[in-house]
């Protein structure tokens, strides 16, 4: 990697940072989520134009080294032999993509959701074969959420090869709710990443999986505002006490959160929740622009006014944890 740090412009508010939410639209991606007639999951959201050097330029100018990207939605469902084949090309494209030359980019593979043997197969030739750096998952697919035990299979696979595992959130499987003339990932994707933590927590998934690498964006939604709450289980229902671990709180904080979408209050629930190195940058791009990820930004470093060290995880260093292919620092 270039040894030469990638510093925004005076008062840019990221420094050498590692952007681990970050989507990338190819034109074939987008045309064929046309073709098979758009996705839920996108209803009522600008659809932004994006290329490889836009994305690199605004990593240039706000201070962004690399970037995680992802393909959201991902594989939208389909038959099996459809997607398999779509979800190998995307992952393959991905792989060009990161090895095209200029060392500023890591990927999250797309699986073949919900053909369940099909992922395990497909997110092991990812990582291994095609070397991608993690795993994109969406918190539900069609009502199957993360946490069920039908995905331990591939769980056990991530936790093995310590594969981080970056979780969007999607509109929910409910139908017929109102939504006001509203986008839903406007209101509903915050509550969306709740749902899945606590299925998470009282499944025993954080238990069974203690190694696993889950990074939640957006902050974790409203977990770390909910955090106690989802401890409130066994008074409000005895019989949950057999299913809350002991120290629920502390497999909470094993969780990683990006910042991206975090305003103020949001920043302050989550630093006086989370463990400090689990705190990672992300900025969205291009589904909210250039100008909020840089705000979000200064106002993380606002919050890092009296903690430099802490300022300098949250930038680089705990993603660089994470991710092998890129080093802790720009030296």
């Amino acid at each position: 990697m270039d040894a030469k740090p990638v510093n925004g412009p005076a008062g840019s508010p990221w420094m050498d940072a590692i952007d681990v939410h970050h989507h990338i639209i190819p034109d074939f991606y987008a045309a064929e989520l046309r073709e098979l007639g758009g996705s839920t999951v996108l209803s009522g959201v600008d659809r932004p134009t994006w290329s490889r050097s836009g994305s690199i330029a605004m990593m240039d100018r706000q201070g962004i080294r690399a970037a995680l990207v992802s393909l959201w939605p991902g594989v939208p469902s389909l038959d099996r032999a459809r997607s398999r084949a779509l979800a190998r090309r995307l992952n393959e494209y991905l792989a060009e993509f990161v090895a095209a030359g200029d060392c500023r980019f890591g990927a999250f593979a797309v699986l073949p959701f919900p053909h369940l043997d099909d992922c395990v197969t497909e997110f092991v030739h990812a990582v291994d074969v095609l070397g991608l750096d993690g795993l994109g998952l969406l918190t539900n697919y069609d009502g199957l959420y993360v946490g069920d035990r039908r995905l331990d299979p591939l769980l056990a696979e991530a936790e093995r090869r310590r594969t981080p595992i970056f979780v969007h959130p999607a509109v929910p499987p409910a139908t017929g709710q109102p939504a006001f003339g509203l986008p839903l990932s406007l209101y509903e994707f915050p509550f969306e990443t709740v749902r899945l933590v606590a299925q998470l927590l009282y499944n025993g998934t954080l238990e069974r999986f203690p190694e696993l690498r889950i990074i939640l964006p957006h902050g974790g939604g409203g977990v770390t505002y909910y955090a106690d709450r989802l401890t409130y289980g066994p008074v409000i229902n005895r019989d949950l006490a057999d299913r809350l671990p002991d120290d629920p709180l502390a497999l909470l904080r094993r969780l990683y959160f990006d910042v991206a979408m975090c305003g103020r209050h949001a920043l302050a629930s989550l630093r006086l929740f989370a463990d400090p190195e689990r705190v990672l940058v992300g900025s969205d791009y291009p589904f909210m622009p250039e100008s909020f990820g840089a705000s979000i930004g200064a106002g993380v470093a606002r919050h890092a006014d009296l903690d430099p060290g802490w300022w300098a995880a949250v930038n680089r260093s705990n993603a660089a944890k994470l991710f092998a292919r890129f080093p802790s620092t720009g030296e």
